[in-house]
């Protein structure tokens, strides 16, 4: 699978989330936590004060208005369906394109295998250090809406 996503960012992003590779439902509607069980949309737009958003535009308005920037660590791999556990032939995405252009001050993961992704194969090329957050997805169902939101506070204080 390749990643065909284009990376949220503008000049003016000084936080950057990133996922590990989209979803089945995010490659169908060619954005983001597309599949509706994902809290990702709820959870950002409760830490940030906004209503949630429904159309990629808003999405990305809501992003762009709070400087935050958002991609993924993977630019190609093997997957199976929406898996992160069935990962593999992992070729990393270059960051280089939102570092050089944005003044990225944090780093944030969403989810562990993000985390553990960014650390095997950006980490050594960067050095920067990432920051891990849970994940929002449906299948990390430890997490309630109300844990998530208090763990991802973090984002609207930068």
């Amino acid at each position: 699978m390749i990643h065909n996503i284009a990376p949220v960012y503008d000049r003016d992003s000084k936080v950057l989330i990133l996922g590990s590779f989209p979803s089945v439902k995010s490659r169908e509607q060619q954005f983001f936590y597309g599949h509706k069980q994902n809290r990702f949309w709820r959870v950002l737009a409760q830490v940030l004060g906004c209503a949630v958003p429904e159309s990629v535009a808003q999405k990305k308005e809501m992003l762009l208005s709070h400087h935050i920037a958002l991609w993924d660590v993977i630019a190609s791999c093997e997957i199976e369906g929406s898996s992160d556990a069935s990962i593999r032939n992992v070729k990393p995405n270059d960051l280089s394109c939102i570092l050089t252009q944005a003044p990225i001050r944090s780093i944030y993961t969403n989810g562990a295998k993000a985390y553990e992704l960014y650390r095997r194969y950006i980490f050594p090329a960067n050095g920067i250090m990432a920051h891990p957050l849970p994940s929002t997805s449906p299948a990390n169902a430890g997490y309630s809406l109300e844990r998530l939101v208090e763990a991802w506070s973090v984002i609207g204080r930068q």
